[in-house]
């Protein structure tokens, strides 16, 4: 229970989809309510599939490439610290790979859920190192199982919030969106200097204590 709480917290706090509500408000505002809890659906899926992916087969794609597995938890690391000052300041949006244009342009479109919302607003480059450096640690069959499980419990976590995402901003307001997403980009930032520390140290135990 510890481990998938862990998992389940580390990948809320970095995916923050409440941070999310007032953008897919945005672009689902000329949306009849069946259409919202569909695009809902297929971001919450969307998410799961590049999450569970990601968690599965990015170890093989870094050593294909030669990365480390802490030089990804140092570059992770950098990037869940910047969305984490992003949220702080209330600039996360901005770092999220949407602007105006493209706002624009997706409205225009059919179906918005794989992008923006699904990449890069929620599975991103953090959620996606993260899981990475996770699988690398935790190679248990059980450890598996239950990171899988809170890979899943997170999108149906985020299917629920896109799918009441236009009465949380009406309950919420613009305030307390802003509130909730500074607390958690608080999180976020100690969650991203943890992995930068553990990757220093454990560069540190490898080459030169032995």
């Amino acid at each position: 229970m510890e481990l998938f709480i862990y998992i389940f917290a580390a990948l809320f706090s970095v995916i923050n989809p409440i941070g999310t509500v007032p953008i897919f408000v945005g672009l689902t505002q000329d949306d009849d309510k069946k259409e919202r809890s569909r695009i809902s659906l297929w971001t919450a899926i969307d998410v799961f599939l590049i999450l569970i992916i990601s968690f599965f087969i990015g170890q093989y794609v870094l050593d294909f490439f030669g990365i480390s597995i802490d030089a990804l938890r140092i570059g992770g690391g950098l990037i869940i610290v910047s969305s984490g000052f992003s949220l702080l300041s209330g600039k996360f949006s901005k770092k999220r790979g949407i602007n105006k244009k493209v706002e624009s342009e997706v409205q225009k479109r059919n179906d918005i859920a794989l992008t923006p919302l699904a990449i890069p607003m929620l599975a991103g480059p953090g959620s996606i190192s993260l899981l990475i450096a996770f699988y690398q640690d935790h190679q248990e069959t059980h450890e598996i199982i239950i990171a899988s499980f809170a890979i899943l419990t997170v999108a149906i976590t985020i299917f629920l919030i896109l799918k009441s995402a236009h009465y949380l901003a009406k309950i919420l307001g613009a305030s307390g969106i802003v509130a909730i997403s500074r607390i958690v980009g608080f999180i976020v930032i100690a969650i991203g200097i943890q992995y930068i520390v553990s990757a220093i140290l454990s560069i540190i135990q490898t080459n030169f204590i032995e």
